[in-house]
């Protein structure tokens, strides 16, 4: 009976020695992201300079195709005034616009 509490004890006193030593280090987060990769994952695509192939590539949802339409309205009525004129070309949805919103400038 002595030698089942000594047991039990001395597995109690081994739990909380590890419960105490697991606690005591410092949680393991994700390290800050060099000030580079911060900048390249908030570049903007300008839709005024942009030509069909960086827009093709740059932005989740459009081909070839969708990216040929927007240079060509471009041509056809002037620059872009605003990231939300990008509705009015042929084949381009809410959806697809809100999907790039934070990829697209018009500066």
């Amino acid at each position: 009976m002595l030698k089942n509490r000594l047991s039990s004890l001395l597995f109690a006193v081994l739990a909380s020695l590890s419960l105490a030593a697991t606690a005591a280090e410092p949680p393991k987060t994700e390290s800050a992201k060099p000030a580079a990769v911060q900048a390249a994952q908030v570049a903007t695509v300008n839709l005024n300079t942009a030509d069909a192939a960086t827009l093709q590539r740059e932005l989740a949802g459009i081909g070839a195709t969708k990216a040929q339409a927007i240079v060509a309205y471009r041509e056809e009525h002037g620059d872009f005034a605003s990231v939300d004129e990008l509705l009015e070309v042929k084949g381009i949805g809410q959806a697809t616009l809100e999907k790039n919103r934070d990829k697209l400038s018009v500066n």
